[in-house]
C-alpha cells in the first residue's frame, strides 16, 4: 500500500510535473544504484543501466495504476534492465587500460600497472581484490534469476515476500532460487570458506 504523500508524488509525476518526478527518483535512486552496481559489477554498467531504468519509469509512469507499491514497480523495471543489459551489451568489446602501449625509445611496453604504487596494505588490497574477484565469479556463473534473487537478498537485505513481487514469481520460487544459488556459491567459493 503506497503512502497518501508518495501516491500524491505519482499522480502529480503523471500529470508532467518534473519536480515530483524528481523527488520520487531521489527517493530511490540509490538503491536503484546499488542493485545495478551489485548485480553487474561494474560502475560504468550500474550507470548505465541507472539511466535506463528512470527513463523507462518516466515513459510508463503514466501507466502506472498503484495495483503494486510504486518500490515494487520500480526495482521489477530495475531487475528486467539488469536482465537485459548483460545482452545486449554482450557484442561490445572492450580493450584492457592496462594493455602495453609503445615508448618511443628501446624501452620495453609501459603499462599502467607499472606505474602505480603500492603502499604497505598492497598486500592486504591484493588478497582482498582476489576474495572479491572470485566471490564475483562465483556470482557472475549463476543463471540471472538465481544471481538477482542472491543479489537483492543478500546485498540488498530484501525479504523473501518482497523478491517474489518485483521479479513477479511465488514465494517458492524465490526460495528454490535462493537455495540452489546459496549452494553453487558456497561450492564455488569453498576455498575461501574453509
Amino acid at each position: 500500500m503506497m503512502n497518501q504523500e508518495e501516491n500524491l508524488l505519482i499522480k502529480e509525476a503523471q500529470n508532467g510535473n518534473m519536480q515530483a518526478f524528481e523527488t520520487l527518483v531521489a527517493r530511490y535512486d540509490r538503491h536503484v544504484l546499488a542493485i545495478a552496481q551489485q548485480y553487474r559489477h561494474s560502475r560504468e554498467d550500474a550507470k548505465d543501466i541507472y539511466q535506463e531504468v528512470f527513463l523507462r519509469v518516466y515513459r510508463g509512469l503514466k501507466n502506472f495504476e498503484g495495483n503494486s507499491a510504486f518500490s515494487t514497480w520500480l526495482f521489477r523495471i530495475t531487475v528486467n534492465v539488469c536482465f537485459t543489459y548483460k545482452a545486449r551489451n554482450k557484442k561490445m568489446q572492450f580493450a584492457s587500460i592496462d594493455q602495453g602501449f609503445d615508448m618511443d625509445d628501446d624501452s620495453k611496453d609501459l603499462r599502467l600497472s607499472d606505474t602505480l604504487e603500492g603502499g604497505p596494505s598492497a598486500d592486504q588490497d591484493l588478497m582482498d581484490e582476489e576474495i572479491k574477484k572470485n566471490v564475483n565469479g562465483a556470482l557472475e556463473s549463476l543463471p540471472p534469476q538465481q544471481k538477482m534473487v542472491f543479489t537483492l537478498k543478500h546485498l540488498q537485505d530484501m525479504k523473501i515476500s518482497e523478491i517474489a513481487k518485483i521479479m513477479n514469481c511465488g514465494e517458492g520460487t524465490v526460495k528454490k532460487y535462493l537455495f540452489t544459488a546459496t549452494r553453487k556459491m558456497r561450492d564455488k567459493l569453498k576455498d575461501f570458506i574453509e
